[in-house]
């Protein structure tokens, strides 16, 4: 039988879980429950269900100070981080509860003289949800929400760093679905096949090669699919920019959580030279607190292992290697832990896979151009297209940006990193396929559109 083990980043030799990890067995048997729970759950009223999603908020509220300090332990995250995590998974279940009452449809005049047409939502039955470490309460629940919302059952195959986040998550959940409804299933790429074989309709957040994998697979079955991929994020900085607020924003959207966020800031773009913003970066990188996250100032903790820790290490060695000159950083951290500290580097070749690829760590690179029209050719220069910022008083420029911008998420004088849990989510080209996440865009997701044309008897 293999295992799940769970260490955290800031204390590697400490086990936060060890458990089984669920078989492709495990994941049938889930299934055939959840099969046979949605359908009561689907037709109950829609005030039931509001009411359970509030009392599961209620669960989470009550276990908060728990919470933030095992998404502390286990993926490394700042303790100010954690508690917004935590408030933002109450809100989400809040706002989800909330839209049970949403309308399910729509009346229309039909065409053939007297009688009824109308169109009428449906669940769509098990969503299989496979999620990254990085937001190891939010993401599950920003999917896991709507889907119970909507009337569905839900698969939820965590990723196995956030493993002990999600167990958790389900002792305070579970309690107010019925059984077998939402079931969490640990493990690895086994249980994470098995569930997307399994669902009705799949939703994934992690890596592009993966995103791709489950993709083709859910599509060649036919079944809705939604892939969140990661971005290689860009912000332009324009001459007439306040040079230390954009500093001190951008600083923390490249290195907040030690960059480990799919819309944190990996490339910065300066339009001709902004009077002193090189140093006014640096300096405010520099003063980023970093080490142990459970400290209340600390905004840079660990990355989440060894391996990315040894990546963002060789992409700036790499870097360094190719002409590229070190702003600051660059180096491990003495002592237990997987910390490096935040890393800028500058006069990259434009084909550097730090302007290119996702390095998912605290290291992103500057460059500059003449132009606002170099800058969005320089940003959309790559094949992702997550999140993007300008920084500018220029209303008519920050527009041509955002008219430009091949990002699905972006910001004018605000940082990358963050989204609204009431809004859709979701980028182009590599960074996403399928239809967006969260707010409104989730009941299109996980529900099915059926059309009904009444005709009076006897015509």
């Amino acid at each position: 039988m293999s295992v799940v083990l769970s260490v955290s980043p800031q204390s590697p030799d400490e086990v936060v879980v060890s458990v089984p990890a669920a078989s492709a067995a495990d994941v049938g048997k889930a299934a055939e429950a959840a099969r046979a729970a949605q359908p009561g759950w689907a037709a109950a009223p829609p005030a039931h269900r509001s009411a359970a999603l509030h009392a599961a908020a209620d669960a989470v509220a009550a276990d908060a100070a728990d919470l933030v300090a095992l998404t502390v332990r286990e993926v490394g995250k700042p303790v100010t981080e954690a508690r917004g995590e935590v408030a933002r998974a109450v809100a989400l279940l809040r706002y989800y509860a909330q839209q049970v009452y949403d309308p399910a449809g729509a009346v229309h005049e039909p065409s053939g003289g007297p009688g009824l047409a109308y169109t009428r939502r449906r669940p769509r039955g098990v969503a299989g949800l496979v999620t990254p470490w990085n937001f190891p309460l939010a993401i599950p629940l920003w999917k896991a929400a709507p889907a119970l919302a909507f009337g569905n059952a839900v698969l939820l195959k965590p990723a196995p760093q956030a493993t002990a986040c999600a167990l958790r998550l389900a002792e305070l959940v579970t309690p107010h679905l019925p059984e077998g409804l939402l079931t969490v299933l640990p493990g690895d790429a086994e249980a994470g096949q098995a569930v997307v074989a399994a669902s009705d309709v799949v939703s994934f957040t992690g890596s592009a090669a993966v995103g791709a994998v489950v993709g083709s697979r859910a599509v060649a079955r036919g079944v809705p699919v939604q892939c969140e991929m990661g971005g290689q994020n860009p912000t332009v900085v324009l001459p007439d920019a306040d040079v230390e607020s954009a500093a001190r924003q951008i600083a923390y959207a490249a290195f907040g959580y030690a960059g480990q966020k799919c819309t944190a800031t990996k490339r910065i773009i300066l339009v001709g030279d902004p009077a002193g913003f090189t140093d006014a970066l640096v300096a405010a990188v520099t003063a980023l607190a970093c080490g142990d996250p459970a400290a209340p100032d600390t905004t840079v903790g660990p990355v989440i292992d060894e391996a990315a820790r040894a990546r963002v290490l060789a992409a700036a060695d790499s870097g360094v290697a190719a002409g590229g000159r070190l702003l600051t950083g660059g180096r491990a951290a003495d002592g237990p832990g997987w910390f490096v500290a935040p890393t800028v580097l500058t006069d990259l070749p434009a084909g550097h896979l730090l302007q290119q690829e996702e390095v998912f760590g605290p290291i992103c690179a500057l460059s500059r151009v003449d132009t606002l029209d170099a800058a969005l050719d320089a940003a959309n220069a790559v094949r992702y297209g997550l999140s993007a910022a300008v920084f500018t008083a220029d209303l008519d420029a920050a527009l041509r940006f955002a008219d430009g911008s091949a990002a699905g998420q972006v910001k004018v004088n605000a940082p990358t990193a963050g989204v609204d849990f009431y809004l859709p989510f979701g980028g182009e080209r590599d960074s996403s396929f399928g239809g967006r996440e969260q707010g409104k865009a989730a009941q299109d997701f996980y529900t099915s559109l059926r059309t009904v044309t009444v005709a009076p008897a006897g015509r």
